[in-house]
C-alpha cells in the first residue's frame, strides 16, 4: 500500500510524524521507568526530563525547514539533559538531529560536525585512559562515538550519495536534451536535403514543360508539327521528372536495411551523374536553348554525392540559363586531379522576363557545394551571368 500524499519523501508530514514517533519512543521510556538513566540531582523530579525530550522531538520537525535552528535547538536541549543527569530517549532522538544536520544542511555544517564530534571522541578516550589509569578507560569514549561520531558518519555518507545521484540524474538529463538536439538538427538536415531534392527533381522539369506550355499557348498559328514538338517536349520532361521522383523515394525508403544505403547501393540507385550531363543537355536544347560544351581533363570515376552534386548543379544552372538567360549557355566541365570545377555561363534578360523564381536555385546549389566542402560563387561577370562551383573529390593527384 503507498503512504498517503503528505506523507510523501520530502513532505513536512513526513518530519512531524517522525517528530512525533521521536517523543512517543520517549514518552514510552520514561512510562517504563527508564528516565533517567543517570540522576545526579535526587531532588530534581524525573517529569523535568520531558522537557528536553519535547524540544529535542521539535528539532526533529524542523530537520528539512531549518538544519541550523534544528541542530542549535537539538543541541541546546541535550546540554540541558545532561545537565541534569542523561536519558536514553532525549540521546537516541539527538542521533537522529545530527544525521538530519549531515544530511540537509550546507556543506560546511557536516564538516564541522565531523571535525567537532573526532575532537570529542578523542578527547572521551584520553580523559577515561587518564582517569582510570589504564587502557580500559577508553570505554569513556565509545557513547560519544556511537552517539555523536556514528551518526554524522552515516549522513554524510548518505549525503554524498544522494548528492551523487543528483549529479548523474543532472548528467542524463543534459544527455537527454543532446540527444534531442542532435536528433532535431538530423530532421532539419534531413528536410534541407529533401527539399534541395524535390527542387532539383520537381522544379526543374516543370519550368521546361511551363515555358513549352507558355510558347505553344502564347504564339498564335502553331502548325501540328510545332505543337506536336512541344507536347513531345513537355511529355518527356513529365516522365523523367517522375522517374527521377520514384527514384529518390525508393532511396529514402531505403526497405532492405532501414537507413541510408551505402555508397555502392546508392551509386547502383542514383542515375543522375555527371558523366550523362550530355542527354541533359540534349533536353535543354529541346526546350529552346542552345548549349555549348567543354570538357577539360579526363573524365575518372567520381564520388558519388560529388557526382550527384554536380549533376544538379549543371541542371539547376542550366534550367535558370532557359528561366532567365538570353542566347546561348556555355558549359564546362574540368576535371583536376583532386576536384571536379563545373562552369556555366550565359547572358541575362536586360528587361528582366523570364518565369517567376523563389531563389532556392542558388540556396540550394551553394548547400550542396558546401556539405562537399567545395566553393560556389554565382553572380555577374563582363555581362554574363556566371556560375561556378569546385568540388573536391577526396583523391590526391
Amino acid at each position: 500500500m503507498r503512504p498517503p500524499s503528505w506523507l510523501g519523501s520530502g513532505t513536512p508530514g513526513r518530519d512531524l510524524t517522525l517528530a512525533g514517533a521521536s517523543l512517543a519512543g520517549g514518552l514510552l521510556l520514561y512510562g517504563l521507568g527508564m528516565q533517567p538513566q543517570i540522576n545526579p540531582h535526587p531532588d530534581v523530579p524525573p517529569a523535568v526530563f520531558l522537557a528536553p525530550l519535547l524540544a529535542v522531538c521539535v528539532a526533529v520537525g524542523l530537520r528539512r525547514a531549518a538544519p541550523r535552528a534544528s541542530l542549535a535547538v537539538g543541541t541546546a536541549a541535550l546540554l540541558v539533559d545532561t545537565a541534569l543527569g542523561n536519558s536514553l530517549g532525549t540521546v537516541v532522538v539527538y542521533t537522529q538531529v545530527l544525521y538530519d544536520a549531515c544530511v540537509y544542511g550546507p556543506p560546511r555544517l557536516w564538516r564541522w560536525l565531523l571535525r567537532i564530534t573526532v575532537a570529542l571522541s578523542l578527547v572521551g578516550v584520553v580523559a577515561g585512559v587518564l582517569g582510570f589509569g589504564q587502557w580500559r578507560g577508553a570505554a569513556v569514549g565509545v557513547p560519544v562515538v556511537l552517539a555523536g561520531l556514528l551518526p554524522v558518519l552515516t549522513g554524510i555518507s548518505v549525503r554524498q550519495y544522494r548528492d551523487q545521484a543528483a549529479a548523474e540524474r543532472a548528467r542524463a538529463e543534459q544527455t537527454a536534451r543532446l540527444v534531442e538536439l542532435d536528433r532535431r538538427q538530423a530532421v532539419s538536415a534531413e528536410r534541407a536535403r529533401m527539399a534541395r531534392e524535390l527542387h532539383d527533381v520537381v522544379a526543374n522539369h516543370l519550368s521546361a514543360v511551363a515555358i513549352h506550355a507558355t510558347a505553344a499557348l502564347s504564339v498564335p498559328g502553331l502548325d501540328r508539327v510545332q505543337v506536336e514538338s512541344a507536347l513531345r517536349v513537355i511529355r518527356e520532361s513529365s516522365v523523367q521528372g517522375l522517374a527521377e521522383m520514384r527514384q529518390m523515394i525508393e532511396v529514402l525508403r531505403d526497405p532492405g536495411t532501414g537507413g541510408v544505403p551505402p555508397d555502392d547501393a546508392l551509386a547502383e540507385t542514383v542515375t543522375a551523374r555527371l558523366a550523362e550531363a550530355d542527354r541533359l543537355v540534349e533536353g535543354i536544347r529541346a526546350a529552346g536553348l542552345a548549349v555549348r560544351v567543354r570538357t577539360d581533363g579526363t573524365p575518372g570515376r567520381l564520388p558519388v554525392g560529388v557526382d550527384l552534386a554536380a549533376y544538379r548543379i549543371v541542371q539547376e544552372s542550366l534550367t535558370n540559363a532557359l528561366k532567365h538567360g538570353a542566347g546561348d549557355a556555355e558549359l564546362t566541365i574540368a576535371y583536376r586531379p583532386a576536384e571536379v570545377v563545373v562552369t556555366v555561363e550565359n547572358p541575362v534578360r536586360r528587361d528582366g522576363a523570364g518565369l517567376p523564381g523563389a531563389g532556392a536555385g542558388l540556396i540550394g546549389m551553394r548547400e550542396r557545394a558546401t556539405l562537399l566542402a567545395g566553393r560556389f560563387s554565382a553572380g555577374p561577370r563582363d555581362g554574363r551571368w556566371r556560375v561556378r562551383a569546385t568540388l573536391p573529390t577526396g583523391v590526391d593527384g
